[in-house]
């Protein structure tokens, strides 16, 4: 069978994570894929923000949940890294583009054996104050928008 095809078979959301980091070179691995993601027009608004601080991690987590309204969880399963996607909220089809991003980073994940999952709530977050100041820290502007986090592990 076509490896390709093989992966995208056999691909799982994993939901149970050690707390030993990828590699930089899965990780590298996994976000270039992302960046060869088509996109409308080739206009390529997604941005990956790749985390492995703890901190920022926890900090996401426990937003998540809150808007998830489960305070208290962990939405990211205990991933060593979240990879967050944002798109240019300006353009009409920000979502879509955001989305196949999402696909190739899970799909490349598999392909290397790293563990992934798509975790929800990005737009709801990114949308709110607080996921204002995080676009404001990492250098972005306000009109991106969260599409998704895919957790790597």
């Amino acid at each position: 069978m076509n490896e390709t095809l093989k992966v995208l078979k056999e691909r799982r959301s994993c939901r149970s994570y050690r707390p030993e980091q990828i590699t930089d070179e899965e990780l590298n691995a996994v976000l270039e894929a992302g960046t060869y993601a088509p996109t409308a027009r080739g206009q390529q608004s997604p941005i990956i923000v790749a985390v492995q601080d703890p901190e920022t991690i926890a900090y996401l987590s426990r937003m998540n949940a809150q808007i998830m309204g489960n305070p208290g969880s962990d939405p990211f399963y205990g991933a060593p890294t979240v990879v967050v996607v944002l798109a240019d909220g300006g353009r009409p089809t920000w979502l879509q583009d955001g989305s196949l991003v999402m696909g190739n980073l899970m799909n490349a994940a598999a392909s290397l054996g790293v563990g992934s999952c798509w975790i929800n709530r990005a737009m709801e977050l990114f949308d709110r104050p607080e996921g204002k100041e995080l676009l404001k820290k990492w250098g972005l502007p306000e009109t991106y928008r969260g599409v998704g986090n895919c957790i790597l592990g």
